[in-house]
């Protein structure tokens, strides 16, 4: 009886016992996915992985440092051709027409060739003898207007020169502030080019009272030999004509025996 009592028993124990055993194998077996493996750290390839994003690193700031370099390259074109603002070159222009102008108003004999060959000869070349005395002097009055004529244009050409200074000089310093604070290459190849301009124009300025002085001066000196030739055409009139006659003086009332 008791026998029969165990088998029953037993016969129950046994599903419940196989459940129990089952659970802790669940528990102590880890939960893997079918595909998945088992993970390994490899050391010398995560060093040579960090060394690889730190050249890339590099590279990339590399870069950066180029293309800032590029731009600040373009920045610098760009003030090398900015251009000056400031020009001089209206004043320039004003001034040297205000020169020639004068040198168009010479009195009488003019800058000009063919003036100075035909009013030269018949005023300074064509004193004869055979001349009248009316047409001597005619000549003697055209060459001393030209004379004077010739100085009062030289004092004035050096008087338009003299004037010019002040303006020069508040060129020439607008020119060399600009030059000395040029933002880049062209601006100061500009200044420097309207300073060499101003310095052309004064020397224009410097020819043409030369020459101006040189005009007058010659003027002068053709007066003085004209006039030693009219004075021997004078004297060759005189001599031809004795006008005087020996005649008897009376004094204090008596006559002359």
């Amino acid at each position: 009886m008791m026998e029969k009592s165990f088998r029953i028993r037993a016969r129950h124990f046994r599903p419940r016992y196989a459940a129990a055993v089952g659970a802790a194998l669940v528990f102590l077996m880890p939960v893997v996915p079918a595909s998945a493996q088992w993970a390994v750290y490899d050391g010398a390839n995560h060093v040579q992985n960090v060394l690889i994003a730190a050249r890339t690193l590099q590279q990339i700031d590399n870069q950066i440092t180029s293309l800032a370099n590029q731009a600040q390259m373009l920045v610098n074109q760009g003030r090398n051709l900015a251009s000056l603002p400031l020009s001089t070159l209206s004043t320039l222009q004003s001034t040297i027409s205000q020169t020639t102008a004068l040198l168009a108003q010479a009195q009488n004999i003019a800058y000009s060739v063919q003036s100075v060959e035909q009013q030269y000869q018949q005023a300074y070349t064509s004193v004869s003898s055979g001349m009248s005395d009316s047409a001597l002097f005619s000549q003697a009055q055209t060459r001393w207007q030209n004379s004077v004529g010739g100085f009062e244009d030289a004092l004035k050409l050096q008087a338009r020169v003299v004037g010019n200074i002040p303006s020069d000089s508040s060129a020439m310093t607008q020119l060399v502030s600009a030059s000395q604070s040029s933002a880049g290459a062209l601006q100061a190849a500009q200044a420097g080019n309207q300073l060499l301009a101003l310095q052309s124009r004064q020397l224009l300025d410097v020819v043409a009272v030369l020459s101006a002085n040189g005009r007058a001066a010659d003027l002068e000196r053709a007066r003085q030999a004209a006039t030693e030739a009219e004075s021997a055409a004078q004297y060759e009139h005189f001599s031809k004509y004795n006008a005087y006659r020996p005649t008897t003086i009376s004094m204090f009332g008596s006559s002359g025996n």
